[in-house]
């Protein structure tokens, strides 16, 4: 289902209910450790998380790292999203 060495290579999907029916068509959540070396990011007006990633770790393709050093937001988006200036997030150490 996925590529060989994606971070969702071992996620197992959503079992159907003793009914058949399926409550979500999409994979169980992965397991996703504590960050380590965190450095706080205040939100300022215009940011966005390919452009942190890009900022932080110079490749916008790793702005899942930093949604999940955020656990307490739902949605990635909603990190920085208007009206949420001033808000710190968490912005992880890239990986060795």
């Amino acid at each position: 289902m996925f590529q060989k060495g994606s971070r969702y290579e071992k996620c197992s999907p959503f079992i159907p209910g003793s009914d058949g029916t399926v409550v979500f068509a999409g994979i169980r959540p992965r397991s996703i450790s504590a960050a380590t070396g965190v450095v706080e990011h205040v939100v300022k007006a215009g940011d966005r998380l390919d452009l942190l990633a890009r900022h932080y770790y110079n490749d916008d393709r790793l702005w899942w790292r930093i949604t999940d050093a955020n656990p307490d937001f739902l949605y990635a988006g909603d990190m920085v999203l208007e009206g949420m200036e001033g808000r710190v997030i968490l912005i992880p150490k890239a990986k060795e």
